[in-house]
């Protein structure tokens, strides 16, 4: 799948599911849920242990209809590491000029984190594909993905941290293209336990929210 693919699926979702687990098999069992909920696209966060491989895994079994990214990647080495393990996205909580050059190279999205104006220039000038507005619900929530609209009409923005079934609606009539969304989406306690048909629930209403959030932002304009 190409970058321009790639992207196109994640705006058409509108929500990437960033997984925290205690274990790789925790984290596989989140993606199952989120997918079970409609949403095929799942974040393996670096913080998981063994992420690269639980990445791999999840490339052979899944099958192309479920993007597999890779989060929390803080350089370029590990950037490579994820790409070569089958990871078809790249997110970082920051952003690293080396991380972003690596990943476009090699045809692959890319999306880092950015919170200031200054940061969104330099990401773009460097070939970010997208970019993670982190920590969103920190700074102003829907309300600073809106301004920064005003200056960034066409950057796509995804906004992490601050993101839940309360505000997702507002951060898509905002102007976000997609959402990041994390224990909100996949709770640790649910995974613990072993019943998540309360992750996969969580999923379908995030999807129904922002499925209707658009429909009335596109009626209304």
């Amino acid at each position: 799948m190409t970058r321009e693919e790639t992207q196109k699926r994640i705006i058409d979702v509108g929500i990437i599911p960033v997984v925290r687990a205690a274990s790789a098999e925790l984290a596989i069992r989140a993606a199952d849920a989120v997918c079970a909920g409609g949403i095929p696209i799942v974040e393996i966060t670096m913080t998981v242990p063994g992420a690269v491989d639980v990445i791999a895994r999840l490339a052979h079994s899944v099958g192309k209809g479920v993007l597999i990214g890779a989060g929390t990647v803080f350089d370029a080495k590990t950037a490579r590491h994820c790409i070569d393990a089958g990871a078809q996205f790249i997110v970082s909580p920051g952003f690293d000029a080396d991380t972003v050059k690596l990943v476009r190279s090699k045809n692959v999205l890319v999306i880092p984190g950015v919170l200031t104006p200054t940061e969104i220039i330099a990401a773009l000038q460097t070939g970010a594909d997208m970019v993670k507005i982190f920590p969103c619900g920190t700074v102003g929530g829907a309300k600073y993905i809106a301004a920064l609209r005003g200056p960034f009409p066409d950057v796509p923005m995804i906004p992490t941290g601050g993101v839940s079934l309360q505000t997702a609606a507002d951060f898509i009539r905002a102007g976000a293209v997609a959402l990041g969304v994390g224990g909100e989406l996949v709770s640790g306690a649910a995974l613990k336990s072993g019943v998540t048909a309360g992750i996969t629930e969580t999923a379908r209403q995030f999807v129904t929210i922002v499925r209707d959030a658009r429909q009335a932002s596109t009626t209304n304009n």
